[in-house]
């Protein structure tokens, strides 16, 4: 049908207007950002990097000598060979730490694919440098390939015997403690939160019963 002039009629409420074309992907169904993926691999470079540098120079400088005091009873320098785990746990069982390093190093990769969470990229990566650096010590470092003693400097309170530990395994620690809290906040790595889906929903607010008063 047509009005005068030929013009055709088209005012039909019922037809849907176009479809817009789709905006970017966002929230946990989004594919992972490169932004995220660039923070995990930067921050793992770093840790890696000043791990690896920290070593290199106390080992050339301070190994073989007498405990430098930076800090009273607080903080001392002091370098040691750990064949054990962070923190000089598990002294003896050097090859099956570097197995388990490596696995590490592999889960993470693999973990990274799903990625969409900055603060969970900040974890990975903390996790990935500091794995690097003690994997690179097993694998490169006396007394043989795949059994080499990791390089430990850091002591603090010497008085009460703390563990001597180097910057890979501060990161270590901080990435564990950091994913420990994401994880109890619900915050998961593919950028979504426990429960957020429940709270989405359009009548999740609503009050029970609404309807059977309505009615009545």
């Amino acid at each position: 049908m047509q009005a005068a002039g030929g013009a055709p009629l088209n005012t039909s409420p019922d037809v849907p207007p176009s479809p817009e074309p789709p905006g970017p992907a966002t929230g946990h169904g989004e594919a992972p950002r490169p932004r995220r993926i660039g923070a995990l691999a930067v921050l793992a470079v770093l840790v890696y990097a000043l791990d690896l540098a920290t070593k290199t120079i106390v080992v050339d400088v301070l190994e073989g000598r007498e405990p430098v005091r930076v800090i009273g009873e607080v903080l001392q320098l002091r370098v040691i060979r750990n064949s054990g785990a962070a923190f000089s746990i598990g002294t003896g069982m050097t090859i099956i730490f570097t197995v388990i390093a490596a696995g590490v190093v592999v889960a993470i990769l693999r973990t990274a694919r799903q990625l969409r969470s900055v603060p969970w990229a900040i974890t990975l990566g903390l996790l990935l440098g500091g794995a690097l650096g003690n994997l690179t010590d097993r694998v490169f470092r006396y007394p043989a390939p795949f059994q080499g003693h990791v390089v430990d400097w850091i002591e603090v309170f010497p008085v009460t015997r703390f563990p001597v530990f180097n910057v890979a395994d501060s990161a270590i620690v901080c990435g564990g403690i950091l994913a420990v809290f994401l994880a109890w906040r619900g915050y998961q790595i593919d950028g979504s939160r426990a429960g957020e889906e429940q709270d989405a929903r359009p009548d999740a607010g609503a009050p029970q019963g609404e309807e059977g008063r309505d009615n009545g």
